[in-house]
């Protein structure tokens, strides 16, 4: 099973940037598909975006289309998320996953452990 470690996570003010990344190790991600999540307090965990083995095909919640932007580069085993035009409400945790090109967090069979994104007004 991969090992999943996002980073890239902080503060940021209403308008600002961030890109995450998602770093795999134990396997290679290569041949996964690999998705992003977020949870924010009290809310149930949601889907952001996923990208094919290849990344060629993509998908975006519709709440984040045109914002952010989600890569893979398979040489160095890292997933990212770009997230431009962050909103107060993009505030969560955020978690990559990897083993399955959906929208359902529990398609995915490994999980990172998250990282902290907090967007002030």
């Amino acid at each position: 099973q991969v090992h999943l470690v996002e980073s890239g996570g902080g503060l940021v003010q209403t308008g600002g940037s961030l890109r995450l990344s998602c770093a795999g190790s134990g396997r290679t991600l290569r041949y996964a598909p690999m998705g992003w999540f977020r949870q924010a307090p009290g809310k149930e965990r949601e889907f952001v975006a996923v990208i094919s083995t290849s990344g060629g095909t993509k998908s975006y919640a519709d709440s984040v289309k045109g914002r952010f932007t989600i890569s893979r580069d398979d040489a160095k085993n890292t997933m990212y998320l770009q997230m431009n035009s962050l909103k107060p409400e993009d505030t969560a945790v955020y978690y990559c996953a990897s083993g399955s090109y959906s929208s359902r967090w529990s398609d995915y069979t490994s999980w990172g452990q998250g990282t902290q994104v907090t967007v002030s007004s």
